[in-house]
């Protein structure tokens, strides 16, 4: 028994400005908890004097913290409300970041997918999903952006279409840590700002980011719901309705030394949660993307035992988790001032 499903991608909003290359400069953002040096101060006497080392601020679990089982399609009650709010952007957008390119769907019978491959199963048959990906860059791609802008919502679309990893810093409104960067390496205080370190290329502007990635890591176009002007714009505005104002403001929070690291795609209301509460704490985070079709959705299973997503990676701390409430509370509880 066969039937195919075929599904293809596109292209979103018109940016702030009018889009145009920034070459990069030649410093670069690292994610530490030390912002500056201690100076140092002459001594009256001959004796030397030992100058302390700031400490790096320590990270660690919350007390008896202990990672949830995951518990697949499962909505907590108490946070229902927020995952309905951030499903309306697939109503929006059509679904657009849920697929990889080329993304093909066909029903085949169990005994052809070994039970330890990723699938989807349905009324007892298996779902055999494949995707045509582009070139892989190097190096993950580094993004500046917040939620609850519509251009950057844009760029995490492709992103997602082109299954990209991502190293996100995030901007909230009143962050001190980025937002500045953006200023010292563009000239300007515009998101999303894109750096790709595999070729030098910086620019601003989200449809002329959207151009470069779909013709440098994918076939060259531009998905169909990304491609639409003022359309895509107004779509991708009233995508964010459910959660509006959510992953736009700075709540004080500890950089940490070394950025997370989180499996999520853009077209998933739970990862959409986890994402917000990152931005909120401007927490710097590498994102793997596995939307549907993602060859790196086996990788999560063999690495995790299990496919679910979120699912986060603290370096900092050595969690490891699924299930986005409980990833949310844990962010808080371990970040937040």
């Amino acid at each position: 028994m066969a039937g195919v499903l075929n599904f293809s991608q596109p292209s979103l909003f018109r940016p702030l400005s009018g889009s145009r290359q920034i070459p990069r400069t030649s410093f670069s953002i690292r994610a530490t908890s030390e912002s500056s040096k201690t100076p140092q101060t002459p001594s009256s006497s001959s004796t030397t004097s030992t100058q302390e080392k700031p400490e790096p601020t320590p990270f660690a679990a919350p007390p008896n913290f202990k990672p949830p089982e995951p518990k697949r399609f499962a909505v907590r009650p108490d946070k229902a409300l927020d995952i309905l709010g951030a499903a309306l952007a697939l109503f929006f957008r059509f679904g657009t970041g849920v697929f990889v390119s080329g993304y093909s769907a066909s029903f085949v019978s169990k005994d052809e997918i070994p039970p330890d491959q990723y699938t989807l199963e349905i009324a007892g048959f298996k779902v055999k999903e494949t995707s045509k990906l582009g070139p892989r860059p190097e190096k993950p791609i580094e993004i500046y952006e917040y939620e609850s802008c519509p251009f950057c919502r844009k760029v995490r679309e492709i992103v997602a279409v082109l299954d990209l990893d991502v190293l996100y810093y995030p901007c909230p409104r009143n962050g001190p840590n980025f937002r500045p960067k953006v200023l010292q390496m563009g000239g300007k205080k515009q998101f999303p700002y894109m750096v790709d370190p595999n070729t030098g290329v910086s620019m601003y502007e989200s449809d002329n980011i959207i151009k470069y990635l779909a013709g440098k890591y994918g076939d060259g176009s531009v998905p169909f719901m990304l491609s639409l002007g003022l359309l895509t714009t107004l779509t991708e505005g009233f995508a964010m309705i459910g959660r509006l104002g959510k992953g736009q403001s700075y709540t004080p929070a500890k950089l940490p030394p070394k950025p997370l690291e989180v499996w999520a795609y853009e077209g998933s209301p739970f990862c959409k949660v986890v994402r917000e509460v990152l931005v909120e704490l401007e927490l710097p985070h590498l994102q793997r993307s596995c939307a549907r079709g993602s060859p790196k959705r086996q990788i999560l299973i063999e690495k995790a035992k299990h496919f679910q997503v979120p699912y986060l990676e603290d370096p900092n701390t050595g969690v490891q988790m699924f299930e986005s409430a409980d990833i949310v509370e844990y962010l808080r509880a371990t970040y937040a001032q």
